[in-house]
């Protein structure tokens, strides 16, 4: 036996090594993965202003789209069809995830800044979570709630610049609400991904949802204009529509569930905590924006909040229902 040992102890060093190389791997692409979504509220800033919300969001499922469906092929040798009682429930992918919540972003992104955008969608698996106790009976444990509670504080301290009192007194804006609406969008997106995904695979249901939401984006797009603004958009706003749909759609997605395969969701998860530092990192080196006390407070607080609701008392064990952006 021990002779076997001595034999393949040099193959059996080389499968460590590449195992070691892999893992590192992993985790750069899991930590690419979150500053490429932290940099989709970067490039939804620079679009508001120059691309209408419809518009700009056909052009990024339509490029994010097509090259899911390439993927599909390669990966599954087809494209799968939907039975008869997978096309509502795909439907509403579509609609939840693609359509409202990109609708929500653009539009929200004309009047708020890119990182205290962030810090709100970063909220997603704290309503998440309280949708799914409320709908589905998942419990929430005290853990749970406290990381509830001091998620929220933090999108408080955040959206009121660190004075509480200022939302009491002229309300919150309506960019707030609109950022708000891509996170009640994005959390029936998930409720809604959860069963779907038991009949069809990920990138399959992902893909269709995507292409459900080009087809009810063109509609819109063509009533606010876009046949004829095509023509006028700049070398940036087709770099940014790209960057949108490809690095943050299909890059992202793919290699966050490239880490859910190789060190399992609750690791992965992790790294979805580097999104509002990302975003509000890339927002003021690129956009100029001011890194106020307030934002810092906030964004540690949210981070430190979603953390904690999913600490079970027996250990970490993160929900699979992420952030997107």
């Amino acid at each position: 036996m021990q002779e076997f040992k001595t034999l393949f102890q040099p193959e059996c060093q080389v499968l460590k090594n590449m195992g070691s190389i892999q893992m590192l791997m992993t985790y750069f692409k899991l930590l690419l993965t979150a500053i490429f979504w932290g940099g989709t509220f970067i490039s939804g800033r620079m679009l508001a202003h120059s691309v209408p919300p419809f518009s700009a969001a056909f052009f990024r499922f339509l490029f994010a789209a097509v090259c899911l469906y390439v993927l599909v092929l390669r990966r599954e040798g087809k494209i799968p069809r939907l039975e008869r009682q997978q096309i509502l429930p795909v439907a509403l992918l579509g609609l939840t995830g693609v359509f409202a919540y990109n609708v929500f972003f653009f539009n929200g992104l004309k009047f708020i800044t890119a990182g205290r955008a962030s810090i709100i969608i970063a909220n997603n698996p704290i309503i998440i979570s309280v949708f799914a106790a409320l709908l589905f009976r998942e419990s929430l444990s005290p853990i749970k709630l406290v990381g509830i509670l001091i998620s929220v504080t933090g999108a408080v301290v955040a959206i009121s610049g660190g004075d509480p009192r200022v939302l009491f007194a002229g309300g919150i804006g309506i960019g707030d609400l609109l950022i708000f609406g891509c996170v009640l969008s994005w959390s029936a997106y998930s409720l809604m991904g959860k069963r779907v995904m038991r009949d069809l695979s990920p990138l399959a249901a992902v893909s269709h949802s995507a292409a459900v939401g080009v087809l009810a984006l063109l509609i819109p797009a063509c009533m606010e204009g876009m046949p004829a603004a095509v023509p006028g958009y700049s070398l940036v706003d087709w770099g940014n529509l790209a960057y949108l749909g490809l690095f943050g759609t299909v890059l992202g997605f793919v290699w966050y569930y490239e880490g859910i395969r190789v060190i399992g969701p609750s690791r992965a998860s992790l790294f979805i905590n580097f999104v509002p530092i990302s975003a509000i990192c890339l927002a003021h080196i690129i956009l100029k924006e001011p890194l106020t006390v307030s934002l810092l407070v906030g964004a540690i607080l949210v981070i430190t909040g979603v953390t904690l609701n999913h600490l079970p008392v027996s250990g970490l064990r993160l929900s699979k229902l992420q952030v997107r952006p």
